[in-house]
């Protein structure tokens, strides 16, 4: 691997470190205060209009996209900028156009759309105009085993019917969320893996019920649009709302989880630096037992301990990323799997120390370790649960490793 990053990415580096120093930090108050005085709506605070509107300006739009619609990075150049945007988890990703679920559905509808479904659906979501969400997990089965998933999908004539239920359908309430990608069963009678397909769902169609959202660790992410609980109530859509080829929808799907895990992963690291940044400044002007809490040994190795673990978590990350650009996103599967078993599971103990150093304000709303500390407890989960990426690490290490015989002098 070659660590020096191109001038084009230092470029982006530096620009978007000033866009998030004078623009997005300083708007997380003014979102406080917005969403505070309208509780009833789901969706982005009015600030983000200008917040979007300044990125564009700035040439910092669609970073994640390696195509021509956005900024031609490769994953492994993409990764410091996505690390800047997890300082701001909430705000950042959707201010330059690269927040989950859209980032995953536009690679979508770029890979596998029709020129007409790229025409309503993949334009828009590149211009930052609409967003969308992905329905895939089901509340009544074990989802991490994604071939229990049984919503149906009727083949009726010219047109897809969908019955069944969803959940943890990110930005399902938001008033700009026009489309759904539905995962479901088109061919019950076919071989594993060749069952299942995904169609696109506008979300005005009727029988589209969104019955509710689901917080995260009591956070309702109203700027998100919410996690919705959505029932798909004989929904019909026309044949050509298919996405990619029938019974592949794993495959489909499949395309977009793995960069989707890794650019999670990128975030993180981001937010392991904020929290690294609040409790050392925590560390150095709070004073106990008559001294500044820096000047404790425990904190001391409390501090060096997050350094070399987010900086052991980044090299893994980046490992990654390098071999989807080198290999593809099939043959660094397991390197991707890696990193969404470790960087969480750093990320998530660097914050809670963080949390330790700041005792009741580090729980409280008055600093972001508490939201920094649910997103990283959240992500041990979505995109597929630590169990199954240790699952598939652990086949692929049987596999792999050689049997040493008795070496006799």
């Amino acid at each position: 691997m070659d660590f020096e990053y191109s001038p084009k990415v230092r470029d982006l580096q530096s620009r978007l470190t000033v866009f998030m120093q004078e623009r997005v930090l300083p708007a997380e108050a003014v979102v406080v205060e917005q969403m505070a005085s309208k509780p009833d709506w789901w969706g982005a605070p009015p600030i983000m209009a200008d917040l979007k509107a300044a990125a564009k300006r700035q040439g910092l739009w669609n970073l994640f996209l390696p195509a021509r619609e956005g900024a031609g990075l490769t994953n492994l150049e993409y990764a410091p900028l996505a690390e800047l945007t997890g300082w701001s988890p909430t705000i950042a990703p959707e201010a330059v156009n690269c927040n989950p679920p859209d980032t995953g559905n536009m690679e979508l509808l770029h890979l596998f759309g029709t020129p007409e479904q790229k025409q309503e659906w993949l334009v828009p979501l590149l211009d930052g105009e609409i967003r969308s969400c992905f329905s895939m997990t089901e509340p009544d089965v074990a989802s991490s085993d994604a071939n229990n998933i049984r919503l149906e999908i009727a083949d009726e004539g010219d047109e897809w019917v969908l019955t069944g239920r969803k959940w943890w359908s990110t930005a399902a309430l938001r008033d700009d969320n026009r489309v759904a990608m539905v995962m479901g069963v088109t061919d019950p009678d076919a071989p594993v893996g060749s069952r299942h397909s995904i169609v696109l769902v506008p979300m005005d169609t009727p029988g589209v019920e969104i019955v509710r959202s689901t917080t995260v660790l009591g956070f309702d992410d109203r700027h998100e649009g919410g996690h919705g609980e959505i029932v798909y109530n004989a929904v019909r859509v026309p044949k050509a709302n298919l996405l990619g080829p029938r019974g592949k929808g794993f495959a489909v799907a499949q395309a977009r989880l793995g960069p989707g895990r890794i650019h999670h992963c990128m975030r993180l690291i981001g937010m392991a630096e904020r929290a690294i940044a609040l409790m050392t400044e925590r560390a150095r002007t709070r004073v106990a037992f008559g001294k500044p809490l820096a000047d404790e040994g425990v904190v001391q190795a409390t501090v060096a301990d997050a350094r070399i673990a987010v900086d052991a978590a980044r090299l893994t990350v980046l490992r990654a990323a390098w071999r989807m650009d080198v290999e593809g996103a099939k043959a660094a599967r397991h390197d991707i799997a890696a990193a969404k078993v470790l960087v969480p599971l750093t990320v998530k103990k660097i914050v809670d120390d963080a949390i330790q150093i700041f005792g009741g304000a580090g729980l409280s709303q008055d600093t972001p370790l508490a939201m920094l500390y649910s997103q990283a407890r959240f992500l041990q989960i979505a995109d597929g649960p630590d169990q199954v990426h240790r699952r598939s690490l652990a086949r692929a290490e049987f596999a792999a490793t050689p049997v040493l015989t008795e070496v006799r002098g």
